[in-house]
């Protein structure tokens, strides 16, 4: 995990479309200076991480980001690399956030096949239990953490790194470390084989903090209801959003991941449409941006909005 090739390579994936960065460009003015001297650090145990610089962003909630150094983003990429491939192995199929070869499209399609597989190809109602966690990041408890770690890490030298890194941050994890999106699917990862291999269900989706379970039973859902906030609460330290929580018709539409989804469609949400036709960065010189939002609006039913969208690149 600290060898210099780990290091080198955990660089050249970390500074990639970064070089031009003031201090991405510093850094690599004595590239190999500061590599053997991270690895020296690391070796001899004398690594301490560095502090962070905290800015905001709204996109579209406000969230604030904080940035570690780049030495420190290094050492995040080295963990990365080694730790992603085992534990990756352990999540369910059905995790998709921050996870190779899932993401937003593979869970919106794993929506829809499970809509068309409970509702038996729509001739039964479907209800969908829908819950958010308050405030996931900053919730996380790093002790609770730490003690899920240390049930796959025996190696004492590789924990104390991991501690370095998550004591790093006054509470929670930052929003900003690579380490923190697999560092969350760990300690998510506790929640979903309870509800998979305790609570037996099937037809379950998470994406981050964000998850969904389908059933025909509206009641059996209000009694799961119960048993996730209770686990939640007990094992992980991690309450609902109260607000974000809800228990509704697959007809009546159910807001998920940017998506209004319904028994035989789904539609973009209004602030996502707002959001997108406002962007500063849409213009017909930026394909990239242009690229992208096309490929947004193929996931639904999206004629209308597609329209206003052409009409706001070609004016």
């Amino acid at each position: 995990m600290v060898s210099v090739e780990n290091l080198l390579s955990a660089w050249q994936e970390f500074s990639s479309g970064k070089r031009k960065k003031k201090d991405v460009e510093v850094f690599s003015l004595n590239l190999m200076d500061n590599i053997i001297s991270l690895h020296e650090e690391l070796i001899n145990k004398t690594y301490k991480h560095g502090d962070y610089y905290a800015f905001s962003i709204n996109d579209p909630k406000h969230r604030q980001i904080h940035k570690a150094t780049v030495k420190d983003r290094i050492v995040h990429r080295a963990i990365y690399r080694k730790l992603y491939p085992f534990f990756d192995k352990t999540f369910i199929s059905d995790s998709f956030s921050c996870r190779i070869n899932k993401g937003t499209h593979k869970a919106l399609n794993r929506f829809k096949g499970f809509n068309y597989k409970v509702s038996k190809n729509n001739t039964k109602t479907v209800f969908v239990l829908k819950c958010d966690i308050r405030k996931f990041f900053a919730s996380i408890s790093q002790g609770v953490l730490i003690e899920i770690l240390k049930e796959y890490v025996p190696d004492g030298e590789i924990m104390e790194l991991l501690q370095n890194v998550i004591k790093s941050f006054n509470k929670g994890l930052p929003l900003g470390n690579l380490t923190s999106q697999l560092f969350c699917n760990i300690y998510m990862n506790k929640f979903d084989q309870f509800v998979k291999h305790i609570l037996k269900i099937k037809h379950y989706i998470r994406y981050a903090d964000d998850f969904v379970i389908f059933s025909i039973n509206r009641i059996y859902l209000e009694d799961l209801l119960a048993q996730v906030s209770i686990f939640l609460k007990g094992k992980l330290k991690l309450e609902l959003h109260p607000s974000k929580v809800s228990i509704e018709t697959l007809a009546s539409g159910i807001d998920f991941l940017g998506w209004i989804h319904f028994s035989d469609h789904r539609v973009l949400r209004t602030s996502t449409r707002n959001r997108m036709l406002r962007n500063p960065k849409l213009n017909k010189n930026n394909k990239a941006t242009i690229n992208s939002y096309l490929g947004l609006l193929g996931y639904g039913n999206t004629g209308k909005v597609r329209w206003d969208f052409l009409k706001k690149i070609i004016v």
